[in-house]
């Protein structure tokens, strides 16, 4: 188990970001089966064939999944630099992963492959092993991920994105509002807050240990694919926790039929998703309308009393009212 200590301090410095480059590696690892595809099954379908040609095309893919996705300090980090918000373009992430020096690549790599190696993975096959330490593995990987982006993972990014950002603003508000501890709920079972001012996260087959923020915050890192937590306490990164975002599932679920012959059944999945607060945009990306179709649904539900909206920022954050809530629950 992972004890990280905490101080009032890391509350404010602590921040919220998503990054296209790295759910685009996390798409990879879906695609060519190193993890389930759990609620991607569809879109693993979809897309798995087209993968298959990007990896004929791209051999760096295979590299890639080779070094990508390990533990601690056999991360390889150049392959996904630390992203700095909510609303960065891949494209500017890429260009920080080109603009790594070669022999940092080819340090982290050597690091990586000799924890496959003290973790009696499979040998990985000559080739791969030449072109991983070859002077023009950077260059490789990058086109290899952007082309892995163009083609597949982008198509589907208004989506994703939809449910990343909404679990950012939910949960930031969160820890904003109420601390840790409500940051942290309904996360994932694998990490707590203890009261005593430590974050408690257990990880499968990883001794664990103590660490300290000091102040310097810790960054969440939701993703749409991974169904577990992933922790980065290495100096290379900030201090990091990926997690699997709420609300994978919105725009699939079944809605009850009393609802939806009521108030019609966009308007019935609308409520049902307004759970957790929403925008307009989220909604819209969710299910796939216009924002002004999805705008006119919200505006009939607001004056039926059923929807609120509070304005933050620039944006404002749809909720169901009490009345609301009654008639999702069936109680009214």
């Amino acid at each position: 188990m992972f004890r990280v200590e905490v101080t009032p301090q890391d509350v404010v410095a602590s921040r919220f970001a998503i990054s296209p480059l790295v759910e685009t590696m996390h798409a990879q690892w879906v695609l060519d089966g190193r993890t389930e595809a759990g609620v991607h099954v569809n879109w693993t379908r979809r897309w798995r064939e087209h993968y298959r040609e990007l990896e004929r095309r791209h051999p760096a893919l295979r590299a890639a999944a080779v070094i990508s996705g390990n533990r601690g300090s056999d991360n390889v980090d150049f392959l996904a630099p630390p992203p700095t918000g909510v609303n960065v373009p891949f494209e500017r992430e890429l260009t920080a992963m080109r603009a790594t020096p070669v022999a940092q690549a080819h340090a982290e790599i050597d690091r990586a492959l000799a924890g496959r190696r003290s973790a009696h993975r499979p040998a990985v096959p000559g080739a791969v092993r030449e072109m991983l330490f070859g002077p023009d593995v950077v260059t490789l990987l990058a086109d290899a991920y952007e082309a892995l982006w163009a083609e597949i993972v982008s198509k589907s990014w208004p989506f994703f994105h939809a449910v990343l950002e909404r679990d950012v603003v939910q949960r930031a508000g969160r820890l904003a509002a109420y601390g840790w501890a409500a940051a942290l709920e309904d996360l994932s079972s694998q990490v707590r807050w203890d009261p005593a001012g430590h974050i408690e996260v257990r990880l499968r087959d990883t001794v664990g240990g103590d660490h300290r923020l000091g102040g310097k915050g810790l960054l969440f890192l939701p993703s749409v694919f991974t169904t577990g937590l992933g922790l980065y306490l290495e100096e290379a990164w900030p201090y990091a926790l990926t997690y699997p975002a709420r609300g994978i599932m919105a725009g699939t679920a079944v809605t009850p039929g009393g609802l939806a012959g009521l108030v019609g059944r966009t308007r019935a999945r609308i409520l049902t998703e307004l759970a957790a607060p929403a925008t307009t945009t989220h909604l819209a990306a969710l299910f796939g309308h216009s924002a002004g179709t999805t705008g006119g649904h919200l505006a009939a539900l607001r004056r039926a009393g059923l929807v609120s909206g509070t304005r933050t920022g620039r944006k404002v954050l749809y909720t169901r009212t009490a009345l609301g809530d009654a008639l999702v629950q069936g109680q009214v």
